[in-house]
């Protein structure tokens, strides 16, 4: 792996002419190579500028090598330290290596055996560098957004992107899914974040009202319009216009809606003197736009202009790892709003959790988990505070561990009688394959704990 840096390397030798050696065997690496003779010296260079390799010795004029190794292992930091020295033995090795040394070589050694260590070491800490920063950039939430996994991750990244720009985004996404969220998100991570961010539902106002709603009226424009009014695009001057569910308004009035995007000017119903604003779009819908499109709904040519920066956000049924996140984070608040002492879910809750479905997606996991707290007492959610769609959910996945019942004497006969252990064996094991090798999840559906399944396991393996 090569380094896209100029890595920084620290030389702690206290002999001249073995430092000069060293540095003449690294005189072709591509990295910024620094010197010191003593343990101060070092240890004031390392909190000072903290080195992606060491390469130590041991034995130095004011203090043990070890103490500087000992010094970067109690403050963790990201450094990769490579042991040298003429005394080489097996304890001081492990003590070496208990306090975080990548390798040890012993005096004399070849340049190539030292390049080798280097290298080997080198590429450890850059690999570590770029895993540090994966998980620095992985987030749990974001602007309002629950959510680890991976399929948010993405979402999180577009949206960081995105949000500096004017650029038009069209959110799409099942109903429940958070689509507003997401506007909302854009909006505050933009520089337009202290100016207004107006939604309109394009789905439930009358059609007869929208051209209304975005541009506003002048007073007399129609019956009932007994002021004037400012319509949305007004209202979100210097922000954010987000028109969720666009693929719902009418064909003509997106004839309306292109000429402004393209001009940047309003006229309000029955006014007659165009007004500038400065404002960025975001739109949604839980359709899918091109087949809007293909069917003549929704125009091509308004389609483009919308369409600069997709963002598609996931059902919760294919963001698993979240449901139990995104639960929790609701219960927690809901037990607080309600005074109830709800901390968790049931292990058996948490199964149901996790293989159902979600149709409603994240706006059904909210419903239903202030209805649990609202409805019920206790620590923990159990099985008999679920609505009925999610106990249903239970015992589909336990008949994989049920065995038919032998109806006569006859067939009794006719069945091979297995050992108890034997029985018992098949059906951890099936109910294991089941939850795709999830021991926590097969523990919840036999009714044991997850310690039990492991203690089975092992003893299989022992006999």
């Amino acid at each position: 792996m090569a380094a896209s840096f100029p890595a920084t390397v620290l030389l702690i030798e206290d002999n001249p002419a073995l430092s000069l050696v060293y540095r003449d065997y690294l005189r072709h690496e591509k990295i910024n190579l620094c010197h010191v003779s003593d343990g101060a010296s070092a240890l004031t260079f390392i909190d000072e500028q903290i080195p992606d390799v060491v390469l130590l010795d041991l034995n130095l004029p004011d203090m043990a090598g070890m103490v500087i190794l000992k010094h970067i292992h109690e403050k963790n930091l990201p450094c990769t330290v490579v042991i040298i020295t003429a005394y080489g033995n097996v304890d001081v090795a492990v003590d070496a290596m208990r306090y975080g040394a990548f390798d040890f070589i012993e005096k004399p050694f070849t340049a190539k055996r030292l390049l080798v260590t280097f290298r080997n070491a080198l590429d450890k800490r850059l690999l570590q560098n770029e895993v540090d920063q994966l998980r620095q950039d992985f987030r749990s939430g974001y602007h309002g957004f629950i959510g680890a996994s991976l399929a948010m991750q993405s979402v999180y990244r577009i949206i960081d992107s995105a949000a500096p720009s004017k650029a038009t985004v069209f959110i799409t996404g099942e109903s429940g899914t958070g689509k507003e969220v997401c506007a909302e998100a854009i909006h505050n991570q933009s520089p337009r974040h202290k100016k207004p961010f107006i939604a309109l539902n394009c789905a439930a106002i009358p059609r007869d009202l929208m051209e209304s709603e975005i541009f506003g009226h002048v007073k007399g424009a129609f019956t009932g319009a007994s002021g004037e009014r400012k319509g949305a695009a007004a209202q979100a001057d210097g922000g954010t216009l987000f028109l969720d569910e666009i693929c719902e308004l009418d064909i003509d009035l997106q004839s309306k809606l292109l000429r402004f995007i393209q001009t940047g000017k309003i006229q309000k119903v029955g006014g007659s003197t165009p007004e500038t604003v400065d404002l960025r779009f975001i739109c949604a819908t839980n359709r899918n736009p091109a087949d809007e499109v293909a069917a003549g709904r929704f125009r091509e040519d308004l389609f483009y202009r919308l369409h600069v920066i997709p963002i598609h956000l996931p059902p919760l049924r294919e963001r698993e790892a979240d449901v139990l996140l995104i639960a929790n984070k609701f219960l927690k608040d809901y037990s607080a709003e309600e005074n109830k002492t709800f901390v968790g879910l049931s292990p058996e809750c948490e199964t149901i959790f996790t293989q159902y479905q979600w149709p409603g997606n994240v706006r059904e996991l909210q419903n239903v988990m202030r209805n649990i707290v609202v409805l019920n007492k206790g620590t923990l959610i159990q099985k008999d505070m679920l609505p009925n769609n999610l106990k249903s959910v239970l015992p589909d996945a336990l008949k994989v561990v049920k065995t038919p019942a032998l109806k006569s004497e006859k067939a009794l006969e006719q069945v091979e009688i297995l050992p108890l252990l034997q029985v018992e064996k098949e059906a951890i094991e099936r109910a294991i394959r089941y939850c795709n090798d999830n021991i926590p999840n097969a523990a919840a559906l036999l009714g044991v704990s997850p310690s039990t399944i492991y203690r089975k396991i092992q003893s299989w393996q022992r006999s």
